[in-house]
């Protein structure tokens, strides 16, 4: 069984998280501040640890800094209510491997984990984007894949993989809900994907949003 490390510094919140988590995982630790995070994770080497950007003491990448230094291996998993570009930037930078928001369901983070275990990096589809904003200028963008869609398709599919609404699409593109809706039955098909979490992960794992 996967163990994990929580870190957050609401104990209340870190139960909630707990409790959607005990039946699948063995939670091994819990820690509310960045010192603390880094003995505990230290001392029961975990393989995933699930820690909130901001804490007492510092942040996500402190932890993840301080782990590092005494010698320590773990996946990072960031669960945080915050959804701004310089968070989930900094956090990728220091070396964690995925980034979600609270807003996840339970059965979405246990994925996540388990994803982020066997070695994906796994982001709440609304962030993907700015990842790949950050790390991809300078990666070539393979094109053989694209080649099924046509260059409307290419453009709903981006915008899906990112998160955006139906609604959101059809202003940004000028053109119909009922189009957009045609159009994503169109790209996930194509594409042969099953939803648009696995459209994210799809155009991540390939660079090219």
């Amino acid at each position: 069984m996967i163990s994990i490390v929580l870190v957050d510094d609401h104990a209340l919140v870190r139960a909630g998280v707990r409790g959607e988590l005990d039946q699948a995982f063995n939670v091994v630790g819990e820690a509310g501040d960045v010192a603390e995070a880094v003995e505990v994770i230290c001392s029961t080497k975990p393989d995933v640890v699930l820690c909130d950007v901001h804490l007492p003491g510092g942040n996500a990448p402190a932890v993840l800094t301080g782990v590092v230094e005494r010698g320590v291996s773990a996946k990072f998993l960031a669960l945080s209510v915050s959804d701004a570009a310089e968070d989930v930037i900094s956090v990728i930078r220091a070396g964690a491997r995925g980034y979600v928001t609270k807003a996840i369901s339970g059965d979405d983070l246990r994925s996540a984990i388990q994803r982020v275990h066997s070695g994906d990096a796994v982001f709440s589809p609304r962030l993907a984007g700015f990842v790949l904003d950050a790390f991809s200028p300078t990666l070539e963008h393979p094109t053989s894949e694209l080649d099924v869609l046509t260059a409307r398709e290419q453009e709903v599919m981006r915008l899906l993989a990112r998160g955006l609404a139906y609604k959101e699409i059809a202003r940004k593109l000028t053109i119909s809900i009922k189009t957009v809706e045609s159009h994503a039955s169109a790209v996930l098909r194509k594409l042969q994907v099953s939803n648009r979490s696995e459209l994210a992960r799809w155009a991540a794992d390939r660079r090219i949003l």
